[in-house]
């Protein structure tokens, strides 16, 4: 039986999944086939082979390989797409006390409180 030393995708191992997902759209059932093989036998991740195996599926029900680009990376932040999403009424407080107290009450000194003895 012949084993593909290479994955069908090239830089494989180093995409992020989310890279891979729209990857693997471009790819056939064969294809498909040869990746999931390649997943088990070298770095067997769970979440990979669930997408490999989904995609497969999708395939095998009759979903055409589409020419996804290879190129395509939605890592990459897009233009902001609208405002900010902070609205003056949900912004914090312009000031706020610190966390120790208000500076003009000093703190009392410990042991002010004396046990009968």
């Amino acid at each position: 039986m012949h084993h593909e030393t290479t994955p069908p995708i090239e830089g494989y191992e180093g995409l992020p999944i989310g890279t891979l997902q729209h990857r693997v759209r471009s790819l056939d059932a064969e294809q498909m086939r040869q990746l999931i093989g390649y997943e088990e036998r070298h770095a067997n991740r769970v979440g990979v082979l669930e997408i490999l195996e989904n995609r497969l599926h999708e395939l095998e029900e009759g979903a055409q390989p589409s020419e996804g680009s290879q190129d395509f990376q939605p890592e990459r932040p897009g233009p902001p797409t609208g405002g900010s999403p902070v609205s003056t009424d949900t912004a914090a407080p312009a000031s706020s006390p610190p966390p120790q107290g208000v500076p003009n009450q000093p703190a009392k000194p410990k042991g002010d409180a004396q046990g009968g003895q």
